[in-house]
């Protein structure tokens, strides 16, 4: 990489337990077990402040995890193809995600994963404890596409879609979401929640707001937004924005911190 050719600076930003923004130029390789010939950034995590952890990784030519990911007894991931094509193998069945495939894995299963692109792949990879609820049955399995759901209007805007990627299921404590926006759209409010997220933007650029705070973003950005953050967006330029990103869901407040 060499030395830069100007000052020293960063767009990232770091609020730890309330919001981080973090940009791309300043991930670095995290050496995680099991993860072959892959550039592995881990985003957010407890040390941050979340109640999970984010992964983007860039699976090289021949890149692959067969030690597996997960399968612990209380812990449910979930992978989401950014770019490439990934073969993933759970529970003795093999699936080939392309641009948009995702797959969740609940609790005490445990995913393979290779690169079969000729070329690079990119993947979002999460993982958090589940939080079982008396009375329902464990989350399944779930694997599809993103670009086969059909958006829906969120709360009644039409230049603000959603796709939901999970069951709303009360077996699920968690969801996917991809949220896109048309350009110059806008949430409808700036929201103020319990729920966590974790968001890495897929295309276009924006205006977030994070604490009261206006921050810019654009494409390949990892967004924290913690408990009780306001948030909300506006997009700018010439394409639309659009993120995917996490949300726990489906259970009550805990009273412990």
């Amino acid at each position: 990489m060499g030395y830069p050719k100007d000052l020293l600076q960063s767009r990232s930003i770091i609020k730890h337990g309330l919001y981080a923004l973090i940009a791309p130029e300043g991930l670095v390789n995290n050496s995680v077990p099991g993860f072959e010939n892959c550039y592995v950034s881990i985003l957010g995590s407890p040390r941050l402040g979340a109640s999970f952890v984010d992964y983007i990784i860039t699976m090289y030519e021949g890149g692959k995890n067969l030690r597996g990911f997960g399968g612990d007894a209380d812990v449910e991931t979930f992978l989401y193809v950014v770019e490439g094509n990934v073969k993933v193998t759970a529970q003795d069945k093999e699936h080939n995600l392309t641009q948009g495939g995702y797959i969740y894995c609940p609790p005490g299963t445990k995913m393979t994963m290779e690169n079969v692109e000729k070329g690079e792949s990119k993947i979002f990879l999460y993982k958090q404890t589940y939080k079982p609820l008396e009375g329902t049955p464990e989350p399944w399995l779930v694997t599809g596409n993103s670009n086969d759901i059909e958006e829906v209007e969120y709360d009644g805007n039409k230049e603000m879609r959603i796709k939901d990627l999970l069951p709303a299921d009360f077996s699920f404590d968690m969801n996917f979401h991809i949220l896109t926006f048309d350009p110059g759209a806008c949430h409808p409010f700036i929201e103020t929640h319990v729920q966590e997220h974790g968001a890495y933007l897929l295309s276009g650029e924006g205006l977030y707001n994070l604490d009261n705070e206006w921050i810019p973003v654009k494409k390949d950005d990892y967004i924290f937004m913690g408990p009780y953050v306001q948030q909300a967006c506006y997009a700018v330029g010439r394409e639309k924005l659009s993120y995917v990103y996490s949300k726990d869901c489906n259970r009550d407040a805990d009273l412990k911190k």
